[in-house]
């Protein structure tokens, strides 16, 4: 069964079919969507010699046995944001199947190294906010004492969406046994921004994940009627926000790669007569370097301070969330470069904005590789989410070419 790019494409619109509607995608993890999509791949993986095994966080693997026990690991999700692309995490996966039947036919079912593939569980967060919580389990970084009281929209704990998929939360921490003899681990995804489509490029490289400043910001004014209220005398929180809105986007301007966003704001009492007295304000900050993203850190807090006395009022922050910059393994990339350029005779080196599960694999300490393909319009977690089909057959054609130079680097 040599490698055939074609039917990993022709499988992702087999996926689409069964778990989509006119919205986009619906593989919301903990849903019965989602068991679904995972039934559906079960049933790819029976035809192949195999050990498959769900761990204690719902990860979803695939074991393909060799002749060493050092472990190449290839990564992807199913689960899906509500509405959203057919490729986000379904593109890595089925890229992953087709490397694996490749190894499994070329090597008569035992290659060199085992081979495991594993479908992560809620890479996403879509649905109860906490991004990569399979992978935190097998990283040992997850956050299961503040995480398993969080609840959907319609109320459901995370707690009992797991159980009904069989799922125990208390026993999250075992999945750290999945990373026995794991040698490497790599991942293909689209890249979900615009980069390689203005270079013109089918493949990219991935440096690492992007480090996250997370907070909310408070200005605390003085409400008082629209109508009665001169201008000189106001001390509007929404004007203090509104001037920090603006000034986070020349601060990420400053560096090449990094970005700051005021995603929300939140103004109180809101209503059209009443000069705000407090608005909340979400700030998210990203970069690769550490010391670019604290400085970013100070740099918009001494704004919002400068902003605050202009308008006559009072700021504070309150940190969301926060995760380190997590640059992927050198001598991966460098063979992930050679890969990308003996299929698309080019190569572009980028960081990863968006977080992955592959970073978590990374802080685990495991030796971890990425690769992008590029995206139509820049555009993801969308249902007009697209890429050339030509350009996917090059990325699992690529992915393949990085498994065989991978497996070549374990066992030296």
């Amino acid at each position: 069964m040599p490698l055939s790019p074609q039917r990993a494409v022709d499988e992702l619109k087999e996926l689409r079919e069964l778990t989509s509607d006119d919205s986009g995608a619906q593989r919301l993890a903990w849903t019965d969507t989602w068991l679904r999509a995972r039934e559906w791949f079960a049933k790819k993986l029976a035809e192949l010699p195999v050990e498959h095994h769900y761990d204690s966080a719902g990860n979803n693997w695939a074991t393909l046995r060799g002749a060493s026990k050092k472990s190449l690991l290839i990564g992807g999700h199913l689960d899906s944001v509500p509405n959203g692309g057919w490729l986000d995490g379904s593109l890595n996966i089925l890229a992953a199947l087709e490397v694996l039947r490749r190894f499994a036919s070329e090597f008569n079912g035992r290659p060199p190294v085992t081979i495991r593939i594993v479908d992560w569980a809620d890479e996403e967060g879509a649905r109860f906010g906490r991004s990569l919580l399979g992978s935190s389990a097998f990283a040992g970084t997850h956050s299961i004492s503040s995480d398993r009281a969080r609840t959907d929209r319609s109320g459901i704990k995370l707690e009992d969406a797991l159980r009904h998929c069989g799922v125990e939360i208390d026993r999250f921490a075992e999945a750290e046994q999945e990373r026995k003899d794991a040698a490497a681990y790599i991942e293909l995804h689209i890249e979900q921004g615009p980069v390689l489509e203005r270079l013109d490029l089918p493949l990219g490289v991935v440096l690492g994940t992007k480090g996250v400043e997370r907070h909310i910001i408070t200005f605390h004014g003085q409400e008082a009627h629209s109508g009665s209220t001169p201008m000189s005398a106001r001390r509007d929180a929404l004007a203090a926000a509104a001037k920090l809105a603006l000034e986070i986007r020349d601060i990420a301007r400053r560096h090449p790669d990094a970005v700051c966003t005021v995603g929300s704001l939140k103004t109180f009492p809101g209503i059209a007569t009443a000069v705000v007295g407090r608005c909340e304000a979400t700030l998210d900050q990203r970069d690769l370097d550490p010391r670019i993203l604290a400085r970013m850190y100070r740099e918009a807090q001494e704004a919002s301070h400068r902003f605050a006395e202009e308008e006559k009022c009072t700021v504070e922050w309150s940190r969301l969330w926060s995760i380190e910059p997590v640059p992927f393994h050198t001598e991966l990339l460098a063979l992930c470069e050679q890969a990308v350029r003996e299929v698309s005779g080019s190569f572009h080196r980028l960081p990863s904005g968006p977080l992955h599960d592959a970073a978590e694999v990374s802080r685990a300490g495991i030796p971890t590789a990425m690769m992008f393909v590029q995206s139509l319009r820049g555009i993801s977690h969308n249902k007009i989410e697209d890429t050339r089909e030509d350009h996917l057959e090059l990325s699992v054609t690529a992915l393949d070419r990085l498994a065989s130079k991978t497996v070549g680097w374990i066992l030296r």
